[in-house]
């Protein structure tokens, strides 16, 4: 009965996200490379792609260890809005606006394991290929979804960052207590091209260039 519960849960949350995405004193900001590009990188540069994709898209899937379901690994996959910085300036870090109502921050709160994942579908530049094909690019960033103080530097760039592309967030209801979070990035699985998935590690993302 707890699982049914449990998933029941997920799906609601899920549900609700979709809804959300369908209608409609800056401190220092992170120390990590920016990046302003529009248009998709060659397949070649896999740093370019992958902070392509964080900076171009409004949202994704983020999976966490359920809570609900007996500690099911990634048993809750949440369609969520995020944002790594201000329109055209991408920092490559993701941030959340999330509220202990709903399982994704229950599940943090409690195991900060955590994946977010992303499609280049959404940006329309897949063209009618299938989703699932190579050259349509994919990422998955596996990590620890943290906490972020708002009242800290990071915490006041983070809510303009979600803010300034997510207007809507300024008006959730106060009473439900959204929090800013963060994926702290571990791991990296992106594939933009046959041939498998890149090898691309933390440090790369975050100093193109480099």
């Amino acid at each position: 009965m707890e699982v049914l519960e449990g998933t029941k849960s997920c799906h609601i949350s899920i549900f609700l996200c979709s809804a959300l995405l369908l209608l409609g004193v800056l401190g220092p900001i992170p120390a990590h490379g920016r990046l302003q590009i529009k248009q998709k990188p060659n397949p070649d540069n896999a740093v370019a792609t992958a902070r392509w994709l964080v900076s171009q898209n409004l949202w994704g899937v983020l999976s966490t260890i359920s809570s609900e379901l007996g500690g099911v690994p990634f048993g809750c996959r949440n369609v969520v809005s995020f944002s790594d910085g201000l329109p055209g300036e991408g920092h490559g870090i993701p941030y959340f606006y999330l509220t202990a109502l709903d399982p994704t921050a229950r599940d943090a709160l409690k195991n900060m394991s955590s994946s977010l994942t992303l499609s280049e579908v959404p940006l329309g530049s897949c063209g009618k290929i299938d989703p699932e094909n190579p050259t349509c690019a994919k990422l998955t960033l596996n990590g620890k979804l943290k906490l972020v103080d708002v009242k800290t530097p990071e915490g006041k760039f983070a809510l303009s960052a979600l803010f300034a592309k997510h207007a809507e967030m300024k008006n959730w209801p106060k009473e439900h207590n959204f929090q800013i979070f963060k994926l702290d990035i571990e791991h990296i699985f992106l594939i933009d091209w046959f041939g498998g998935p890149k090898p691309l590690t933390p440090y790369q993302y975050f100093n193109p260039g480099k």
